[in-house]
């Protein structure tokens, strides 16, 4: 089976790790956290959305669960930046080289950090965008932070 090219190379880093993980195509698209739960019939908190942001110029990649925020303030203290705002539609393309609604956490281009929210850790396995918005893989935390060379955190806000 071939996959689209930003896929494949998710694919790819998938193969050469030789983890337990499994990309799937869904028809109706998973542009969002909440259609990504919904066409693979997983809780809202399995889904982890790839955000990029923009902390002192440099780009950093922060994994939450779909149905939690980002909280910025969180993210500037993990990364010792005085300044943090989410990354506009050509910066998460030129930082991952995913299209946004696509973004998957590896590889990466000009990402400079990676975090993973630690409640990500309570599920055996999650589901992270695989490159497209019609394609998910499934993965386990510790692999998805292993792969992605993330540090985990507390990223998001609890309110």
């Amino acid at each position: 089976m071939s996959w689209p090219e930003p896929v494949e190379r998710v694919s790819t880093v998938l193969r050469a790790a030789a983890v337990e993980a499994r990309i799937e195509e869904f028809g109706d698209g998973t542009p969002t956290a909440r259609e990504a739960a919904r066409a693979i019939g997983c809780d809202l908190s399995q889904i982890v959305k790839s955000l990029v942001f923009v902390c002192d110029g440099g780009y950093v990649l922060a994994l939450v669960p779909g149905d939690r925020r980002a909280d910025e303030q969180a993210i500037a203290t993990a990364v010792s930046a005085s300044e943090v705002r989410v990354a506009r539609a050509e910066e998460v393309l030129h930082a991952t080289g995913f299209e946004p609604g696509g973004v998957a956490p590896f590889p990466l281009r000009a990402v400079t950090e990676r975090l993973i929210d630690k409640s990500l850790f309570a599920h055996e396995v999650v589901w992270i965008g695989a490159g497209s918005a019609s394609h998910m893989a499934l993965i386990g935390p510790p692999e998805l932070k292993r792969l992605a060379g993330a540090r985990a955190v507390d990223l998001v806000s609890h309110g």
